[in-house]
């Protein structure tokens, strides 16, 4: 693991999990407007592919990139961070 290079990672919240082996990970980058010094937040998706599929909604976890594994997954789940507290309820049981 010395000689390995260090690969880029990025630290994000599952926001889907529906998809066997694949769940959908969102990653906000703050910034700020260069006219304006307004903070600006910017979300992008992910598709990534968890083997296990441990991760659960409202996950943080950590991703690195691989080959492309299908037409929108170029990126792997490698380890969770935190495990979310969402309550997922059904339509039905609002009412």
């Amino acid at each position: 693991m010395e000689n390995q290079k260090k690969r880029k990672s990025l630290v994000g919240e599952v926001i889907s999990h529906k998809m066997d082996k694949t769940a959908t990970v969102a990653i906000e980058q703050v910034s700020h407007h260069p006219l304006y010094h307004k903070t600006v937040r910017r979300v992008i998706k992910y598709q990534a592919h968890d083997e296990k599929n441990e991760a659960g909604l409202g996950d943080v976890v950590r991703l690195i990139p691989v080959r492309p594994l299908s037409k929108e997954k170029r990126w792997k789940v490698v380890e969770i961070i935190s495990k979310g507290e969402v309550a997922e309820v059904k339509p039905q049981e609002i009412a």
